[in-house]
């Protein structure tokens, strides 16, 4: 869609995707399956759609991890519990969630329940060909309660994307330290928070730095080039051009009335100090306007 829906949407729905990482509902729901500690908790939460997979499976798919990261998490997480109840703990907790932080009066509305159902739609009709992730969330039942059916939907929307967005790395030539460093770069997330999160060893950072300089990507100091900019600003119109299908299924007015009920529950999220400083999305205040 010429006029930037799919990106508009993103930044109304990604926020509050994001709550399931941070919000405290969700660390409580991973302790109480028995998950140590918030690495082993992300992991299984996130991953419980794929199933028991094998670690290298889930480092494909999320990409950007160092594998040491993935396997201090898994297999050892479904020894405590399993990716069932993994999901049904995540969807509970996001209802709980979402219910404290927008108020019981918000979640059981009409808008919420129009919201809900407009995602859905949105999510079950976008092309998961080739995005794994996305094709096991878009996979799970609808949920009965408005709260967590807009939650599975916009996650769906967001591994989706995601899924596609790994795609357009890798067709590009951008490696999953490349790609954080350019991030970092635009200024959209804090390099050193990727870097140690994500467990990449300093010499594969600098490694990565000195690739992306060679190629007259990065100046000496670190900032974007031109050519560098313009790589980064590819990636993402491609990204873009990638997930436009839901959007298109929905038609523009209906895909504007689904950013309109997003808008203020994003901006809750985005104001409720949840999302930290510098985090992996580097998103926590809307850009796009709607319709632009």
């Amino acid at each position: 869609m010429a006029d930037g829906m799919a990106r508009a949407l993103w930044e109304r729905y990604e926020p509050v995707h994001s709550l399931v990482y941070f919000a405290p509902e969700a660390r409580r729901a991973a302790e109480e399956l028995g998950l140590r500690g918030f690495w082993m908790g992300y992991f299984a939460l996130r991953a419980a759609p794929l199933g028991a997979v094998a670690p290298a499976v889930v480092t494909g798919c999320f990409y950007v991890f160092h594998p040491v990261r993935v396997t201090r998490a898994l297999p050892d997480a479904w020894s405590y519990t399993t990716p069932a109840k993994a999901l049904t703990a995540r969807l509970e907790a996001m209802d709980a969630a979402m219910t404290r932080l927008f108020g019981a009066d918000t979640v059981g509305s009409g808008a919420f329940a129009e919201a809900a159902d407009l995602a859905w739609e949105a999510a079950a009709g976008a092309d998961t060909a080739g995005r794994v992730l996305g094709a096991a969330n878009q996979a799970l039942e609808r949920p009965a309660k408005p709260a967590a059916r807009l939650w599975q939907a916009l996650t769906t929307l967001r591994e989706q994307r995601g899924d596609s967005h790994v795609a357009v790395l890798v067709g590009l030539g951008l490696g999953p330290v490349e790609a954080m460093v350019l991030k970092a770069a635009a200024g959209e997330s804090d390099g050193a928070f990727l870097r140690e999160t994500r467990k990449w060893p300093e010499d594969e950072w600098a490694a990565a730095v000195g690739r992306l300089r060679a190629d007259g990507r990065l100046t000496a100091d670190g900032t974007l080039t031109p050519a560098g900019a313009a790589l980064r600003a590819e990636a993402e119109t491609l990204t873009d051009a990638a997930v436009e299908g839901p959007w298109t299924a929905l038609g523009a007015e209906r895909s504007g009335r689904l950013a309109t009920l997003l808008e203020p529950l994003a901006r809750t999220v985005g104001d409720s100090g949840l999302l930290p400083a510098g985090n992996p999305v580097g998103l926590t205040r809307l850009t796009y306007p709607i319709g632009r």
